[in-house]
């Protein structure tokens, strides 16, 4: 067994690794558990360590550079939940770049606006994952991609699904040039989603959690849309307003 205790200075390392300033210094982050590794490996991603608990398994269950076995109390402290999953992989840090993606034709985008949960950015990745969306843009968000929580709520769709983080300017500017238009969520919009074309290129675009879309994202929309709401509440999760929109746009695409 490498490493016996939690106070090792690689475990306290990986500790450290839960905070942005300390992910972007050396430019990797964290995913927890064989499924999430697995899944990223099938993306093409490898880990460049891989630190697994030596009561579970024999050997390192997936190739890296650095394979350290670990105690279970020691690989426990390092999770960012408390109580690890056997597997801790350390990961590059993806490219985030607008002039990364490569949308194919007829794209389909999902653009959030200043997102502050990691877990709704999360959930988020899977829905474009679901839908097969070309690309989701983080539009000035609050909470980085590299985020645990981020990473646990994708369930591995951030490996999947192509992902840029932008200025809200820039990605208005990058979707217009691939010739998309860009429909909008907002409560107050007299025409439903349902009665909106969202076949050809379209950008979705949805807002953060508290105050929905800025003033500057809707002018920058070509229409909007509103979500009938039937019972008390005045809005849905962000997440699951853009999965409402996304899943309409895959209907309209596939009849």
């Amino acid at each position: 067994m490498d490493i016996t205790s939690a106070a090792n200075p690689q475990i306290k390392r990986l500790v450290a690794l839960r905070e942005r300033k300390e992910r972007d210094r050396e430019s990797v982050f964290l995913v927890e558990g064989s499924r999430d590794v697995d899944r990223a490996v099938a993306h093409g991603h490898q880990p460049l360590e891989i630190y697994f608990d030596a009561a579970l398994y024999s050997g390192a269950p997936h190739r890296a550079d650095t394979e350290v076995s670990v105690a279970t109390e020691a690989l426990d402290r390092a999770s960012y939940r408390g109580r690890s999953q056997g597997v801790i992989g350390v990961f590059r840090q993806l490219d985030v770049a607008l002039d990364h993606l490569t949308p194919g034709l007829d794209p389909l985008f999902l653009i959030a606006e200043a997102i502050e949960k990691p877990g709704n950015l999360g959930a988020l990745l899977r829905t474009a994952d679901a839908v097969g969306a070309d690309a989701l843009i983080a539009a000035d968000p609050q909470t980085d991609p590299f985020n645990p929580n981020v990473v646990r709520a994708s369930t591995g769709a951030i490996f999947s699904v192509p992902l840029a983080v932008a200025g809200l300017d820039d990605a208005v500017a990058w979707v217009r040039n691939h010739l998309a238009r860009i429909v909008a969520a907002d409560p107050d919009a007299p025409v439903l989603l349902w009665d909106a074309d969202l076949t050809g290129p379209t950008a979705l675009l949805v807002g953060a959690e508290h105050a929905g879309l800025t003033e500057s994202a809707l002018t920058a929309s070509n229409t909007t849309v509103s979500v009938p709401m039937r019972g008390s509440t005045d809005s849905l999760n962000v997440s699951v307003s853009m999965a409402v929109l996304a899943y309409e746009a895959l209907r309209q695409r596939s009849a």
